[in-house]
Protein backbone atom coordinates (compact mmCIF):
# COMPACT_ATOMS: atom_id res chain seq x y z
CA UNK A 1 0.00 0.00 0.00
CA UNK A 2 2.60 2.69 0.37
CA UNK A 3 4.06 2.06 -3.28
CA UNK A 4 0.30 2.95 -4.42
CA UNK A 5 0.78 6.09 -1.88
CA UNK A 6 4.22 7.07 -3.28
CA UNK A 7 1.97 6.69 -6.96
CA UNK A 8 -1.17 8.01 -6.13
CA UNK A 9 -1.42 11.86 -4.50
CA UNK A 10 -4.96 11.04 -3.60
CA UNK A 11 -4.67 7.29 -2.15
CA UNK A 12 -5.50 7.85 2.07
CA UNK A 13 -3.41 8.84 4.49
CA UNK A 14 -2.04 6.25 7.44
CA UNK A 15 -3.94 6.00 10.41
CA UNK A 16 -0.77 4.69 12.36
CA UNK A 17 2.48 2.22 11.81
CA UNK A 18 5.19 3.48 11.93
CA UNK A 19 7.09 5.34 8.40
CA UNK A 20 8.42 1.88 7.60
CA UNK A 21 5.63 -0.22 8.54
CA UNK A 22 1.93 1.90 7.94
CA UNK A 23 -1.06 1.01 8.72
CA UNK A 24 -4.18 1.98 6.58
CA UNK A 25 -7.71 2.37 6.93
CA UNK A 26 -9.67 -0.40 5.06
CA UNK A 27 -12.88 1.59 4.63
CA UNK A 28 -10.79 4.41 2.96
CA UNK A 29 -8.80 2.20 1.19
CA UNK A 30 -11.51 -0.14 -0.16
CA UNK A 31 -13.46 3.06 -0.86
CA UNK A 32 -10.42 4.31 -2.55
CA UNK A 33 -9.92 1.03 -5.35
CA UNK A 34 -13.56 1.02 -5.50
CA UNK A 35 -13.22 4.91 -7.04
CA UNK A 36 -10.17 3.88 -8.77
CA UNK A 37 -12.16 0.58 -10.54
CA UNK A 38 -9.27 -1.43 -9.21
CA UNK A 39 -11.28 -4.28 -7.52
CA UNK A 40 -15.25 -5.10 -7.05
CA UNK A 41 -16.58 -4.86 -3.65
CA UNK A 42 -15.38 -7.20 -1.14
CA UNK A 43 -17.32 -10.26 0.14
CA UNK A 44 -18.77 -9.57 3.45
CA UNK A 45 -16.70 -12.25 5.23
CA UNK A 46 -13.47 -11.26 3.61
CA UNK A 47 -14.32 -7.85 4.98
CA UNK A 48 -14.69 -9.77 8.13
CA UNK A 49 -11.69 -11.90 7.78
CA UNK A 50 -9.26 -8.08 7.27
CA UNK A 51 -10.78 -6.26 10.13
CA UNK A 52 -9.86 -9.58 12.80
CA UNK A 53 -6.35 -9.39 10.94
CA UNK A 54 -5.55 -5.68 10.96
CA UNK A 55 -6.71 -5.73 14.93
CA UNK A 56 -3.17 -7.43 15.86
CA UNK A 57 0.05 -9.28 14.79
CA UNK A 58 0.32 -12.76 13.89
CA UNK A 59 1.46 -14.11 17.36
CA UNK A 60 -1.57 -12.79 18.81
CA UNK A 61 -4.48 -13.29 16.24
CA UNK A 62 -5.67 -16.41 18.01
CA UNK A 63 -6.60 -13.93 20.95
CA UNK A 64 -8.86 -12.26 18.46
CA UNK A 65 -10.55 -14.84 16.59
CA UNK A 66 -11.22 -16.71 20.40
CA UNK A 67 -12.85 -13.34 21.41
CA UNK A 68 -14.61 -12.99 18.56
CA UNK A 69 -16.18 -16.50 18.34
CA UNK A 70 -16.80 -16.20 22.03
CA UNK A 71 -18.75 -12.72 21.41
CA UNK A 72 -20.96 -14.66 18.86
CA UNK A 73 -21.85 -16.99 21.46
CA UNK A 74 -23.13 -13.88 23.80
CA UNK A 75 -20.01 -14.39 25.88
CA UNK A 76 -18.03 -11.26 27.04
CA UNK A 77 -17.71 -8.12 25.79
CA UNK A 78 -15.39 -6.51 23.30
CA UNK A 79 -11.79 -6.28 24.29
CA UNK A 80 -9.64 -6.54 21.48
CA UNK A 81 -11.84 -6.95 18.69
CA UNK A 82 -12.27 -3.59 17.29
CA UNK A 83 -15.71 -1.89 17.04
CA UNK A 84 -16.00 -1.82 13.28
CA UNK A 85 -14.76 -5.73 13.15
CA UNK A 86 -17.61 -6.76 15.45
CA UNK A 87 -20.08 -3.82 13.44
CA UNK A 88 -19.14 -6.46 10.81
CA UNK A 89 -19.14 -9.76 12.69
CA UNK A 90 -22.65 -8.64 13.91
CA UNK A 91 -23.72 -8.15 10.16
CA UNK A 92 -22.35 -11.60 8.97
CA UNK A 93 -24.16 -12.98 11.75
CA UNK A 94 -27.45 -11.52 10.50
CA UNK A 95 -27.02 -12.66 7.28
CA UNK A 96 -25.74 -16.13 7.70
CA UNK A 97 -26.28 -17.08 11.24
CA UNK A 98 -24.13 -16.83 14.31
CA UNK A 99 -22.80 -20.69 13.98
CA UNK A 100 -22.17 -20.04 9.92
CA UNK A 101 -19.97 -17.04 11.68
CA UNK A 102 -18.27 -18.43 13.62
CA UNK A 103 -17.43 -21.48 11.79
CA UNK A 104 -16.06 -19.02 9.53
CA UNK A 105 -13.79 -18.04 11.78
CA UNK A 106 -12.86 -21.25 13.28
CA UNK A 107 -11.50 -22.66 9.49
CA UNK A 108 -9.96 -19.29 8.27
CA UNK A 109 -7.57 -19.18 11.35
CA UNK A 110 -6.77 -22.88 11.06
CA UNK A 111 -6.19 -22.34 7.05
CA UNK A 112 -4.14 -19.00 7.88
CA UNK A 113 -2.04 -20.67 10.58
CA UNK A 114 -1.91 -24.44 8.96
CA UNK A 115 2.17 -24.50 9.32
CA UNK A 116 2.27 -23.58 12.85
CA UNK A 117 -0.52 -25.20 13.97
CA UNK A 118 -0.11 -29.24 14.72
CA UNK A 119 -3.22 -30.47 13.62
CA UNK A 120 -4.62 -34.05 12.66
CA UNK A 121 -6.05 -34.23 9.13
CA UNK A 122 -10.08 -35.02 9.52
CA UNK A 123 -9.39 -38.60 7.97
CA UNK A 124 -6.65 -39.13 10.38
CA UNK A 125 -9.03 -38.36 13.05
CA UNK A 126 -12.23 -40.48 11.81
CA UNK A 127 -9.74 -43.33 11.68
CA UNK A 128 -8.48 -42.63 15.39
CA UNK A 129 -12.25 -41.97 16.54
CA UNK A 130 -12.53 -45.95 15.01
CA UNK A 131 -10.10 -47.39 16.64
CA UNK A 132 -11.42 -46.48 20.15
CA UNK A 133 -14.12 -48.70 19.16
CA UNK A 134 -17.56 -48.76 19.94
CA UNK A 135 -19.25 -48.06 23.52
CA UNK A 136 -17.33 -44.91 24.42
CA UNK A 137 -19.13 -42.57 26.68
CA UNK A 138 -16.39 -40.53 28.30
CA UNK A 139 -13.02 -38.88 26.32
CA UNK A 140 -10.11 -37.01 27.08
CA UNK A 141 -7.61 -34.92 24.24
CA UNK A 142 -5.06 -33.51 26.83
CA UNK A 143 -3.17 -31.78 23.74
CA UNK A 144 -6.12 -31.19 22.45
CA UNK A 145 -5.17 -28.21 19.94
CA UNK A 146 -8.06 -26.99 18.12
CA UNK A 147 -11.03 -30.01 19.18
CA UNK A 148 -10.63 -31.71 16.22
CA UNK A 149 -10.05 -34.91 17.89
CA UNK A 150 -12.91 -34.10 20.47
CA UNK A 151 -15.21 -32.96 18.10
CA UNK A 152 -14.51 -36.15 15.86
CA UNK A 153 -16.23 -38.41 19.29
CA UNK A 154 -19.68 -37.80 18.78
CA UNK A 155 -22.44 -39.54 20.37
CA UNK A 156 -20.57 -39.75 23.78
CA UNK A 157 -21.79 -38.35 27.05
CA UNK A 158 -19.08 -36.20 28.09
CA UNK A 159 -15.60 -34.95 27.05
CA UNK A 160 -12.27 -33.19 28.61
CA UNK A 161 -9.94 -31.28 26.69
CA UNK A 162 -6.52 -29.49 27.88
CA UNK A 163 -4.45 -27.17 25.45
CA UNK A 164 -1.29 -25.31 26.75
CA UNK A 165 -2.48 -22.20 24.44
CA UNK A 166 -4.85 -20.47 25.91
CA UNK A 167 -6.48 -19.08 22.63
CA UNK A 168 -6.61 -22.63 20.88
CA UNK A 169 -8.08 -23.67 24.25
CA UNK A 170 -10.88 -21.28 23.77
CA UNK A 171 -11.69 -21.56 20.37
CA UNK A 172 -11.76 -25.57 21.06
CA UNK A 173 -14.12 -24.80 23.59
CA UNK A 174 -16.27 -22.92 20.84
CA UNK A 175 -15.98 -25.43 18.38
CA UNK A 176 -17.31 -28.46 20.92
CA UNK A 177 -20.24 -25.85 21.59
CA UNK A 178 -20.85 -25.40 18.05
CA UNK A 179 -20.85 -29.18 17.51
CA UNK A 180 -23.17 -29.55 20.28
CA UNK A 181 -20.57 -31.92 22.05
CA UNK A 182 -20.95 -31.75 25.86
CA UNK A 183 -17.88 -30.76 27.33
CA UNK A 184 -15.14 -28.67 28.67
CA UNK A 185 -11.12 -27.42 27.61
CA UNK A 186 -8.91 -25.98 30.22
CA UNK A 187 -5.50 -24.56 29.79
CA UNK A 188 -2.52 -25.84 31.09
CA UNK A 189 0.03 -27.44 30.49
CA UNK A 190 -0.90 -31.10 31.23
CA UNK A 191 2.20 -32.93 32.31
CA UNK A 192 2.92 -30.45 34.55
CA UNK A 193 0.07 -28.99 36.08
CA UNK A 194 -3.26 -31.68 34.88
CA UNK A 195 -6.27 -29.75 34.50
CA UNK A 196 -8.45 -32.60 35.15
CA UNK A 197 -6.35 -34.70 38.07
CA UNK A 198 -8.49 -37.92 39.84
CA UNK A 199 -10.94 -37.58 36.19
CA UNK A 200 -10.78 -41.22 34.13
CA UNK A 201 -12.56 -42.06 31.35
CA UNK A 202 -13.64 -44.64 29.04
CA UNK A 203 -11.05 -43.80 25.89
CA UNK A 204 -8.13 -40.66 25.63
CA UNK A 205 -7.77 -39.84 21.87
CA UNK A 206 -4.40 -37.55 21.29
CA UNK A 207 -2.17 -36.22 19.24
CA UNK A 208 0.82 -35.13 21.63
CA UNK A 209 3.67 -32.78 20.80
CA UNK A 210 6.63 -34.18 19.33
CA UNK A 211 9.94 -34.43 20.13
CA UNK A 212 9.68 -32.04 23.25
CA UNK A 213 12.89 -31.21 25.25
CA UNK A 214 11.15 -28.78 28.25
CA UNK A 215 8.19 -31.41 29.28
CA UNK A 216 9.22 -31.29 32.55
CA UNK A 217 11.57 -34.13 33.13
CA UNK A 218 13.22 -32.47 36.14
CA UNK A 219 10.01 -31.68 38.35
CA UNK A 220 8.18 -34.67 37.36
CA UNK A 221 10.73 -37.79 38.35
CA UNK A 222 8.84 -39.39 40.94
CA UNK A 223 5.36 -38.63 39.31
CA UNK A 224 2.80 -41.77 40.16
CA UNK A 225 1.92 -41.40 36.63
CA UNK A 226 5.51 -43.31 35.82
CA UNK A 227 4.38 -47.13 36.26
CA UNK A 228 5.86 -48.55 33.24
CA UNK A 229 9.23 -46.23 33.86
CA UNK A 230 10.45 -42.69 34.26
CA UNK A 231 10.29 -41.38 30.61
CA UNK A 232 13.90 -40.18 29.89
CA UNK A 233 14.30 -36.53 29.20
CA UNK A 234 14.19 -36.97 25.33
CA UNK A 235 11.08 -39.35 25.35
CA UNK A 236 8.36 -37.00 25.96
CA UNK A 237 5.95 -39.08 23.77
CA UNK A 238 6.31 -41.93 26.53
CA UNK A 239 5.29 -39.30 28.82
CA UNK A 240 2.29 -38.35 27.29
CA UNK A 241 1.51 -42.34 26.53
CA UNK A 242 1.81 -42.97 30.25
CA UNK A 243 -0.37 -39.73 31.11
CA UNK A 244 -3.24 -41.05 28.75
CA UNK A 245 -3.21 -44.41 30.55
CA UNK A 246 -3.40 -42.58 34.17
CA UNK A 247 -6.57 -40.95 33.22
CA UNK A 248 -7.99 -44.48 31.95
CA UNK A 249 -10.72 -46.22 33.85
CA UNK A 250 -9.79 -50.50 33.68
CA UNK A 251 -9.90 -51.85 30.37
CA UNK A 252 -9.79 -48.26 28.30
CA UNK A 253 -8.33 -47.10 25.24
CA UNK A 254 -5.72 -44.60 24.53
CA UNK A 255 -5.28 -43.98 20.66
CA UNK A 256 -2.30 -42.18 20.65
CA UNK A 257 -0.73 -40.08 17.03
CA UNK A 258 3.01 -40.42 17.47
CA UNK A 259 6.59 -40.16 15.72
CA UNK A 260 7.54 -43.47 14.59
CA UNK A 261 11.18 -42.84 15.78
CA UNK A 262 9.12 -42.87 18.85
CA UNK A 263 8.97 -46.90 18.30
CA UNK A 264 12.87 -47.71 18.08
CA UNK A 265 14.28 -45.15 19.85
CA UNK A 266 17.19 -47.17 22.36
CA UNK A 267 16.41 -44.86 25.54
CA UNK A 268 12.65 -45.97 25.29
CA UNK A 269 13.53 -49.71 25.15
CA UNK A 270 12.42 -50.19 28.81
CA UNK A 271 8.98 -48.50 28.93
CA UNK A 272 8.33 -50.24 25.47
CA UNK A 273 9.29 -53.76 26.77
CA UNK A 274 7.36 -52.67 29.96
CA UNK A 275 4.06 -51.65 28.14
CA UNK A 276 4.42 -55.27 26.25
CA UNK A 277 5.01 -57.14 29.01
CA UNK A 278 2.13 -55.58 30.83
CA UNK A 279 -0.22 -56.44 27.24
CA UNK A 280 -0.76 -52.36 27.51
CA UNK A 281 0.37 -52.17 23.51
CA UNK A 282 -2.01 -53.49 21.82
CA UNK A 283 -1.64 -52.12 18.17
CA UNK A 284 0.80 -49.98 15.89
CA UNK A 285 -0.17 -49.05 12.28
CA UNK A 286 1.93 -46.54 10.46
CA UNK A 287 0.43 -43.78 8.24
CA UNK A 288 2.31 -42.49 4.75
CA UNK A 289 4.41 -39.28 5.29
CA UNK A 290 2.80 -36.31 6.19
CA UNK A 291 -0.32 -37.34 7.82
CA UNK A 292 0.21 -35.08 10.36
CA UNK A 293 0.37 -31.93 9.37
CA UNK A 294 2.40 -28.98 10.93
CA UNK A 295 5.47 -31.58 11.54
CA UNK A 296 6.54 -33.40 8.26
CA UNK A 297 7.17 -36.20 10.36
CA UNK A 298 6.16 -40.20 9.59
CA UNK A 299 3.56 -41.05 12.21
CA UNK A 300 2.23 -43.84 13.45
CA UNK A 301 -1.11 -44.87 15.71
CA UNK A 302 -0.50 -46.08 18.96
CA UNK A 303 -3.91 -47.91 20.29
CA UNK A 304 -3.03 -49.17 23.88
CA UNK A 305 -5.35 -50.83 26.90
CA UNK A 306 -5.44 -50.16 30.69
CA UNK A 307 -5.06 -53.63 32.04
CA UNK A 308 -7.94 -54.62 33.94
CA UNK A 309 -8.31 -56.85 36.68
CA UNK A 310 -10.24 -59.55 35.04
CA UNK A 311 -8.68 -59.50 31.37
CA UNK A 312 -6.32 -62.00 30.21
CA UNK A 313 -3.25 -60.41 28.60
CA UNK A 314 -3.11 -60.38 24.93
CA UNK A 315 -0.08 -62.65 23.33
CA UNK A 316 0.05 -60.69 20.26
CA UNK A 317 0.17 -57.01 18.90
CA UNK A 318 -1.36 -56.38 15.57
CA UNK A 319 0.91 -54.19 13.44
CA UNK A 320 -0.29 -52.35 9.95
CA UNK A 321 0.77 -50.32 7.41
CA UNK A 322 -2.52 -48.34 6.06
CA UNK A 323 -3.39 -45.63 3.74
CA UNK A 324 -6.17 -43.82 3.94
CA UNK A 325 -8.24 -45.54 1.45
CA UNK A 326 -7.70 -48.58 3.63
CA UNK A 327 -8.59 -47.08 7.08
CA UNK A 328 -11.76 -48.16 7.29
CA UNK A 329 -10.62 -52.39 6.53
CA UNK A 330 -8.19 -51.68 9.17
CA UNK A 331 -10.48 -50.42 11.93
CA UNK A 332 -12.92 -53.71 10.75
CA UNK A 333 -9.51 -55.99 11.41
CA UNK A 334 -8.33 -54.18 14.80
CA UNK A 335 -12.28 -54.70 15.79
CA UNK A 336 -11.90 -58.70 15.07
CA UNK A 337 -8.86 -58.82 16.98
CA UNK A 338 -10.10 -57.30 20.06
CA UNK A 339 -12.58 -59.97 20.05
CA UNK A 340 -10.04 -62.82 19.70
CA UNK A 341 -6.51 -61.44 20.87
CA UNK A 342 -4.80 -64.21 19.73
CA UNK A 343 -5.55 -64.68 16.38
CA UNK A 344 -3.18 -64.51 13.50
CA UNK A 345 -3.40 -62.28 10.80
CA UNK A 346 -0.50 -62.12 7.95
CA UNK A 347 -0.94 -59.78 5.00
CA UNK A 348 2.36 -59.10 3.93
CA UNK A 349 2.94 -55.85 3.40
CA UNK A 350 -0.30 -54.67 5.34
CA UNK A 351 -0.91 -55.94 8.61
CA UNK A 352 -0.08 -58.84 10.82
CA UNK A 353 -0.38 -60.34 14.32
CA UNK A 354 3.24 -60.28 15.86
CA UNK A 355 3.78 -62.65 18.78
CA UNK A 356 5.16 -60.22 21.65
CA UNK A 357 7.40 -62.47 23.21
CA UNK A 358 8.98 -61.74 19.25
CA UNK A 359 9.71 -58.17 19.49
CA UNK A 360 10.58 -58.58 23.14
CA UNK A 361 14.39 -58.62 21.81
CA UNK A 362 17.63 -56.18 22.10
CA UNK A 363 15.99 -53.50 20.30
CA UNK A 364 12.42 -53.47 21.18
CA UNK A 365 11.75 -52.43 17.99
CA UNK A 366 7.55 -51.78 17.22
CA UNK A 367 7.94 -50.35 14.07
CA UNK A 368 4.73 -51.88 11.76
CA UNK A 369 7.29 -52.05 8.16
CA UNK A 370 9.92 -54.16 10.22
CA UNK A 371 6.96 -57.21 11.23
CA UNK A 372 4.35 -56.68 8.39
CA UNK A 373 6.28 -58.56 5.92
CA UNK A 374 8.15 -58.19 2.43
CA UNK A 375 6.71 -54.82 1.36
CA UNK A 376 4.35 -54.60 -1.68
CA UNK A 377 7.06 -52.84 -4.01
CA UNK A 378 9.17 -55.66 -3.51
CA UNK A 379 7.00 -58.69 -4.61
CA UNK A 380 4.03 -58.98 -7.06
CA UNK A 381 3.30 -55.04 -7.19
CA UNK A 382 6.93 -54.41 -8.15
CA UNK A 383 6.25 -54.03 -12.07
CA UNK A 384 3.64 -51.37 -11.30
CA UNK A 385 5.58 -49.90 -8.73
CA UNK A 386 8.38 -49.50 -11.11
CA UNK A 387 6.63 -48.00 -13.57
CA UNK A 388 5.30 -45.45 -11.14
CA UNK A 389 9.13 -44.68 -10.52
CA UNK A 390 10.03 -44.54 -14.23
CA UNK A 391 7.09 -42.20 -14.95
CA UNK A 392 8.02 -39.75 -11.80
CA UNK A 393 11.82 -39.79 -13.70
CA UNK A 394 10.31 -38.58 -16.95
CA UNK A 395 8.52 -35.51 -14.81
CA UNK A 396 12.19 -35.23 -13.62
CA UNK A 397 13.43 -34.91 -16.82
CA UNK A 398 10.43 -31.91 -17.63
CA UNK A 399 11.78 -30.37 -15.20
CA UNK A 400 15.29 -30.05 -16.12
CA UNK A 401 15.75 -25.76 -16.75
CA UNK A 402 16.11 -24.62 -19.91
CA UNK A 403 18.61 -22.03 -20.37
CA UNK A 404 20.16 -20.07 -23.94
CA UNK A 405 23.83 -20.01 -24.58
CA UNK A 406 25.47 -16.17 -23.69
CA UNK A 407 28.31 -14.13 -23.43
CA UNK A 408 29.53 -13.38 -20.16
CA UNK A 409 28.69 -10.41 -19.17
CA UNK A 410 29.17 -7.58 -15.82
CA UNK A 411 26.30 -6.49 -15.24
CA UNK A 412 25.64 -3.21 -13.02
CA UNK A 413 25.37 -4.28 -9.29
CA UNK A 414 23.32 -2.51 -6.60
CA UNK A 415 24.40 -3.54 -2.74
CA UNK A 416 21.31 -5.20 -0.51
CA UNK A 417 22.34 -2.06 1.89
CA UNK A 418 21.26 0.81 -1.14
CA UNK A 419 17.76 -1.39 -2.01
CA UNK A 420 17.63 -1.21 1.75
CA UNK A 421 17.90 2.23 2.19
CA UNK A 422 15.32 3.26 -0.40
CA UNK A 423 13.17 0.96 1.22
CA UNK A 424 12.83 -1.86 -1.81
CA UNK A 425 13.93 -3.97 0.98
CA UNK A 426 14.10 -4.72 4.95
CA UNK A 427 16.60 -7.15 6.46
CA UNK A 428 16.48 -8.62 9.92
CA UNK A 429 19.02 -11.11 11.23
CA UNK A 430 18.86 -13.76 14.58
CA UNK A 431 21.39 -14.44 16.70
CA UNK A 432 22.29 -17.52 18.22
CA UNK A 433 19.60 -18.93 20.17
CA UNK A 434 18.68 -22.54 21.61
CA UNK A 435 15.43 -24.00 19.87
CA UNK A 436 13.50 -25.51 22.82
CA UNK A 437 11.30 -28.32 21.22
CA UNK A 438 8.38 -26.23 21.82
CA UNK A 439 6.32 -23.53 20.51
CA UNK A 440 6.07 -22.20 16.92
CA UNK A 441 8.02 -24.13 14.06
CA UNK A 442 11.44 -22.72 13.22
CA UNK A 443 13.03 -22.73 10.04
CA UNK A 444 15.85 -23.78 10.24
CA UNK A 445 19.49 -23.76 8.74
CA UNK A 446 19.18 -27.76 8.18
CA UNK A 447 15.92 -27.84 6.03
CA UNK A 448 17.68 -24.71 3.47
CA UNK A 449 20.13 -26.94 3.04
CA UNK A 450 18.27 -30.81 2.83
CA UNK A 451 15.13 -29.23 1.86
CA UNK A 452 14.16 -32.01 4.78
CA UNK A 453 10.51 -31.16 6.74
CA UNK A 454 10.64 -28.23 9.09
CA UNK A 455 10.13 -30.00 12.87
CA UNK A 456 12.55 -27.59 15.10
CA UNK A 457 10.17 -25.63 17.03
CA UNK A 458 10.74 -22.90 19.85
CA UNK A 459 8.78 -20.40 21.49
CA UNK A 460 8.21 -16.81 19.61
CA UNK A 461 8.95 -14.09 22.21
CA UNK A 462 11.39 -12.09 20.48
CA UNK A 463 11.84 -13.78 17.22
CA UNK A 464 11.46 -13.03 13.72
CA UNK A 465 7.59 -14.28 11.81
CA UNK A 466 8.66 -15.17 8.27
CA UNK A 467 6.04 -14.09 6.37
CA UNK A 468 5.46 -15.09 2.55
CA UNK A 469 7.56 -13.99 0.08
CA UNK A 470 10.61 -13.29 2.35
CA UNK A 471 13.78 -14.62 1.68
CA UNK A 472 16.04 -16.89 3.93
CA UNK A 473 19.48 -17.36 3.97
CA UNK A 474 22.13 -19.64 5.78
CA UNK A 475 25.63 -20.41 5.43
CA UNK A 476 27.38 -23.41 6.04
CA UNK A 477 31.19 -24.47 5.25
CA UNK A 478 31.52 -21.21 2.88
CA UNK A 479 28.08 -21.95 1.44
CA UNK A 480 24.96 -20.30 0.80
CA UNK A 481 21.41 -21.51 0.63
CA UNK A 482 18.44 -19.10 -0.10
CA UNK A 483 14.93 -19.76 -0.05
CA UNK A 484 12.25 -18.15 -0.68
CA UNK A 485 9.81 -18.85 1.56
CA UNK A 486 5.77 -19.61 -0.09
CA UNK A 487 3.87 -21.10 3.67
CA UNK A 488 3.07 -18.37 6.75
CA UNK A 489 3.65 -19.47 10.46
CA UNK A 490 7.22 -19.88 10.82
CA UNK A 491 9.73 -18.13 12.90
CA UNK A 492 13.11 -17.06 11.59
CA UNK A 493 15.81 -20.00 12.92
CA UNK A 494 19.06 -18.91 14.66
CA UNK A 495 22.17 -17.33 12.69
CA UNK A 496 19.67 -16.92 9.71
CA UNK A 497 19.08 -13.65 7.47
CA UNK A 498 15.33 -12.94 6.49
CA UNK A 499 15.38 -10.58 3.30
CA UNK A 500 11.77 -8.90 2.80
CA UNK A 501 11.93 -7.14 -0.81
CA UNK A 502 9.01 -4.68 -1.55
CA UNK A 503 6.97 -7.18 -3.84
CA UNK A 504 6.32 -4.35 -6.41
CA UNK A 505 9.86 -3.49 -6.57
CA UNK A 506 11.92 -6.67 -5.94
CA UNK A 507 11.33 -10.07 -7.46
CA UNK A 508 11.85 -12.23 -4.82
CA UNK A 509 13.19 -15.27 -6.51
CA UNK A 510 15.13 -13.00 -8.44
CA UNK A 511 16.96 -11.94 -5.12
CA UNK A 512 16.88 -15.52 -3.64
CA UNK A 513 19.21 -17.20 -7.17
CA UNK A 514 21.32 -14.46 -7.48
CA UNK A 515 22.32 -14.33 -3.23
CA UNK A 516 22.89 -18.19 -3.35
CA UNK A 517 25.48 -17.45 -6.09
CA UNK A 518 27.54 -15.66 -3.89
CA UNK A 519 30.72 -16.45 -2.70
CA UNK A 520 30.88 -15.68 1.31
CA UNK A 521 33.65 -13.78 0.82
CA UNK A 522 31.44 -11.48 -1.68
CA UNK A 523 28.69 -11.83 1.43
CA UNK A 524 30.88 -10.29 3.47
CA UNK A 525 33.10 -12.30 5.97
CA UNK A 526 35.89 -11.37 8.07
CA UNK A 527 38.80 -13.77 9.37
CA UNK A 528 37.29 -17.38 7.61
CA UNK A 529 34.06 -16.72 9.29
CA UNK A 530 31.07 -18.16 7.50
CA UNK A 531 28.80 -15.25 8.25
CA UNK A 532 26.62 -13.66 5.57
CA UNK A 533 26.94 -10.00 5.73
CA UNK A 534 23.81 -9.05 4.03
CA UNK A 535 24.80 -5.48 3.39
CA UNK A 536 27.57 -6.10 1.53
CA UNK A 537 25.90 -8.37 -0.77
CA UNK A 538 25.08 -7.20 -4.32
CA UNK A 539 22.80 -8.40 -6.87
CA UNK A 540 22.19 -7.40 -10.07
CA UNK A 541 20.44 -3.31 -11.14
CA UNK A 542 17.48 -4.33 -12.77
CA UNK A 543 14.19 -3.45 -13.70
CA UNK A 544 11.08 -5.13 -12.32
CA UNK A 545 10.37 -7.02 -15.76
CA UNK A 546 14.06 -7.90 -16.31
CA UNK A 547 14.20 -9.03 -12.73
CA UNK A 548 11.09 -11.37 -12.85
CA UNK A 549 12.54 -12.74 -16.62
CA UNK A 550 15.57 -13.89 -14.07
CA UNK A 551 13.11 -14.82 -11.09
CA UNK A 552 11.37 -17.39 -13.07
CA UNK A 553 14.66 -18.98 -14.38
CA UNK A 554 15.75 -19.37 -10.45
CA UNK A 555 12.00 -20.37 -9.90
CA UNK A 556 12.35 -23.55 -12.08
CA UNK A 557 15.78 -24.07 -10.88
CA UNK A 558 14.17 -24.49 -7.34
CA UNK A 559 11.25 -26.74 -8.26
CA UNK A 560 13.98 -29.40 -10.02
CA UNK A 561 16.32 -29.60 -7.37
CA UNK A 562 13.23 -30.19 -4.91
CA UNK A 563 11.83 -33.02 -7.24
CA UNK A 564 15.41 -34.21 -7.82
CA UNK A 565 16.28 -34.53 -3.86
CA UNK A 566 12.44 -36.45 -4.22
CA UNK A 567 13.92 -38.84 -6.75
CA UNK A 568 16.49 -39.61 -5.08
CA UNK A 569 14.92 -40.53 -2.19
CA UNK A 570 12.59 -42.65 -4.11
CA UNK A 571 15.49 -44.36 -6.22
CA UNK A 572 17.69 -45.69 -2.67
CA UNK A 573 13.99 -47.18 -1.82
CA UNK A 574 13.79 -49.01 -5.64
CA UNK A 575 16.87 -50.49 -5.16
CA UNK A 576 16.54 -51.98 -1.16
CA UNK A 577 13.22 -53.04 -2.42
CA UNK A 578 14.71 -54.73 -5.34
CA UNK A 579 17.70 -56.02 -3.29
CA UNK A 580 15.25 -57.13 -0.85
CA UNK A 581 13.20 -58.99 -3.20
CA UNK A 582 15.94 -60.99 -4.69
CA UNK A 583 17.27 -61.95 -1.75
CA UNK A 584 14.03 -63.16 -0.43
CA UNK A 585 13.04 -64.48 -3.62
CA UNK A 586 9.89 -62.12 -4.35
CA UNK A 587 11.42 -61.31 -7.08
CA UNK A 588 13.31 -63.41 -10.25
CA UNK A 589 15.98 -62.10 -12.24
CA UNK A 590 15.01 -61.75 -15.70
CA UNK A 591 15.97 -64.92 -18.02
CA UNK A 592 18.70 -64.34 -20.12
CA UNK A 593 17.67 -62.38 -23.24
Amino acid sequence: MSNWRRRHEDFPEPVGGTATSPTFSLKDVEAWLLGQGKVEELPLQERVWQQIRAATDEIRLGEVVAEATELLRGQGKPRLVPRPAWKLIKEYAEEQGSAEATRFLLDRYAEVHSRRLVETPAEVADFMVKLAGPGVQTVLDPACGLGILLTAMSGVERVYGQEYDDSLARLSQTRLSLDGVEGEVRTGDSLRQDAWPGVTVDAVICHPPFNERNWGYDELTSDPRWEYGLPPKSESELAWVQHALAHLNPGGVAVLLMPAVAANRRSGRRIRSNLLRRGVVQAVIGLPPKMASGTGLPVHVWVLRKPAGDSRTPSRVLMAEAEPAGFDAIAELWRAFQDDAGREVDLPGEIRTVPIIDLIDEDIDVTPARHVGVADEAGGDYPSFREQFVRRLERLATLVPDALPGKAREMPMVPLSELERTGALTIHQSGRYDVDGSGELVLDAGHLFTGGPVVARTRPENRVVIQPGDVVVATRDREIAAEVVEDAGYLLGPRLTLLRPDADRIDPYFLAGFVRTLSLSTGGTQSGLTRFDPRRAQVPRLPLDGQRRYGEAFRNLFAFEAELREVHGSGLTVAASVAMGLASGALNPLPPA
